[in-house]
């Protein structure tokens, strides 16, 4: 059967990002439709949403007043181009970004999803240290276990090997500090862990490793997201920060994932207190309804930028689909949502008890670590021997087909993250799921 709304001829065209193709085939997992915190299945279940779709529907599904903005959108202008020509709705986000944003991060390139954003940074970092006489300035310095998304210049900055290895040499001279995570010591910790904000010491003996001189950036996730959730130890960024400043590296925070209320601040450096030099978002901007991010930069880096003769661009860098009218009306509309709501704040409201129901699952059978921050939690199960990935794999499986429930999965890490719209008894029912279907595996 074919249809907009039932299911296709064959499965076997469409090559699947980040999915086991050959299980998914077999058994398939689909959605088709959403609204509020559930998704929709072609036999008429409602499967609740932990995980907010990928960490994006903050605002829960089918907002009113996004899809109305998307819709107008679409009649009005459809398109219009982002080089030398404009539209008033891009200008408008870009000031209410800045003003959401802390400090002098004054201004915005957009882009459609984070892989982009990061890519924009890691350029514009360069580019701001040769325009300030300092070509040297080439290196970036990572994280192990760090995502910033699946170009060449994120898989770079990234820590996680499975998404380099098949794809040979990354840019050069990237050095990479160690995971802030160390179970043993940080065990079934609720928000930030008390141990472990001295590894940012770590930072300072990689600086003159390779000469502070030569050092363009050193690129963060505040709190680790894609790999399970690893919130930093207390004091580690504010470190971080402080030595970053002192020699004249710049400090972007890829908040992707933190950003638009999921640790209950516009951004997560918010709640840290500090003013990284850039920062890039996704994700949550548009509630995840079309694609959209961008980065923002602070005033002295763009002052940096222009100079030169007028006619010509201060920085030969930018997206067919920068500012796209659509994703643009979207994103507008998901900051009035976020406002109209409150969510920023309800989220912050809702922290301690999100935590306390999450650890409660400290109890079921496989669970080895438990991490929840905002509402953000890891969840990590013993790997079955010789097979890692394969328990949580069944359970994100089983939790679809037989509990309703969608799961995002990192391995053996189950992440929960549900929208911001999500109330207690919505928290009890995942954890209720979560620990059915963890008492069915082997």
């Amino acid at each position: 059967m074919t249809g907009r709304y039932g299911e296709p001829n064959t499965l076997e065209p469409y090559w699947m990002p980040f999915t086991a193709n050959r299980s998914f085939k077999a058994r398939p997992r689909m959605f088709v439709g959403a609204d509020g915190m559930h998704y929709l299945t072609a036999d008429g279940r409602r499967v609740i949403d932990a995980t907010s779709g990928l960490y994006c529907v903050n605002a829960g599904h089918g907002q009113p007043r996004i899809v109305a903005a998307i819709q107008q959108a679409a009649a009005t202008l459809d398109y219009a181009p982002a080089f030398h020509f404009g539209h008033p709705a891009a200008f408008e986000l870009a000031s209410r970004l800045a003003l959401l944003a802390p400090g002098d991060l004054d201004h915005v390139l957009l882009a459609s999803s984070g892989s982009e954003a990061v890519d924009t940074a890691l350029k514009v970092a360069i580019s701001f240290h040769r325009a300030n006489g300092q070509g040297q300035r080439t290196r970036f310095i990572g994280r192990e276990r760090g995502y910033h998304g699946v170009g060449f210049g994120g898989i770079s900055v990234g820590g996680l090997p499975a998404n380099r290895r098949m794809f040979g040499p990354m840019l050069n001279g990237v050095d990479h500090l160690a995971t802030t995570y160390d179970r043993e010591r940080q065990a079934f910790s609720i928000g930030e862990p008390d141990w472990g904000g001295d590894l940012a010491e770590e930072l300072e003996r990689i600086i003159w490793l390779h000469d502070p001189s030569t050092i363009a950036a050193v690129v963060v996730e505040p709190i680790a997201g894609s790999t399970g959730c690893l919130p930093p130890p207390k004091g580690y960024l504010e470190r971080l920060r402080a030595i970053t400043e002192a020699h004249g590296i710049l400090l972007i925070f890829d908040e992707v994932i933190t950003a638009f209320g999921r640790i209950g601040h516009a951004f997560a450096s918010q709640r840290y207190g500090i003013v990284p030099d850039m920062i890039t978002f996704a994700k949550g901007v548009t509630n995840g309804a079309v694609p959209l991010s961008g980065v923002l930069v602070r005033k002295h880096i763009y002052d940096a930028h222009m100079t030169g003769p007028e006619h010509l661009p201060e920085l030969f860098h930018g997206y067919t689909y920068s500012g796209h009218p659509l994703g643009v009306a979207a994103a507008l509309a998901t900051l009035d949502v976020y406002r109209e709501q409150a969510l920023f704040a309800r989220a912050q409201a809702l922290e301690a008890e999100f935590a306390e129901i999450m650890i409660s699952l400290r109890g079921s059978p496989h669970v080895v670590d438990i991490r929840p921050i905002g509402l953000l939690c890891g969840i990590d199960l013993a790997s079955r021997t010789g097979a890692a990935g394969a328990r949580a794999f069944e359970m994100m499986d089983r939790a679809y087909h037989e509990h309703d429930l969608y799961i995002r999965v990192a391995v053996d890490t189950l992440v929960v993250a549900p929208p911001l719209i999500a109330t207690a008894s919505d928290i009890e029912q995942i954890r209720d799921s979560i620990d059915r279907a963890l008492r069915q595996l082997a």
